[in-house]
């Protein structure tokens, strides 16, 4: 690995971040931000999924809700599905791809919101949470990449990164969005 790959590396990001950049970005991180806030002003909560480091940018996005983000305040309703003990006993019993939607089908109700992550838009596990989050009338924002894959067409909201070869590029355009989400949350709320 020389100099060169790492500069690439930051170039390559630039890029991604510089396609992102527009009107219909904002537009679709504003319409999320407002289902969100509207959930939590109504005592309702957010729930977030994802596999793998999708899964670490779900956690990442309810500890910042349910913690803290920028500035002191009171905490907001939000969870990842993350729990080892649930996934486990739920992908042994049921299989992987019911690990989020029988978590959405116990604890989720009418007017909560639920933030899907694929990068590939196609993890049938986030398919099925989806759809159980329909059937109880939750709200479904998702954050994907490549074309969307079959997320694209079941979210009230896609925030779609720009098509890339390989996952990282996609990964570091959601973690700029749920950062973006968060702080449009706090400064609608507090």
């Amino acid at each position: 690995m020389s100099i060169e790959s790492i500069k690439q590396n930051f170039i390559d990001a630039q890029k991604a971040l510089e396609d992102f950049m527009c009107e219909d970005t904002w537009s679709s991180i504003e319409e999320a931000g407002n289902l969100m806030v509207s959930a939590l002003k109504a005592g309702n909560k957010v729930v977030s999924c994802g596999n793998g480091g999708s899964m670490c940018d779900a956690m990442h996005f309810a500890e910042e809700l349910s913690g803290r983000f920028r500035d002191d305040r009171k905490p907001l309703a939000a969870i990842s599905i993350s729990d080892p003990s649930h996934i486990s006993c739920t992908a042994n019993d049921y299989g992987y791809d019911q690990v989020f939607s029988r978590y959405i089908e116990g604890l989720g109700k009418e007017g909560d919101v639920l933030l899907a992550i694929s990068t590939s838009g196609n993890s049938q596990n986030i398919v099925n949470a989806i759809e159980a989050a329909k059937q109880k009338g939750i709200a479904v924002i998702g954050l994907t990449g490549k074309d969307g894959g079959k997320v694209a067409g079941l979210c009230d909201v896609e925030i779609r990164a720009p098509h890339s070869e390989y996952a990282d590029r996609t990964q570091e355009i959601h973690i700029k969005v749920i950062h973006s989400l968060i702080h449009f949350v706090e400064l609608n709320i507090f």
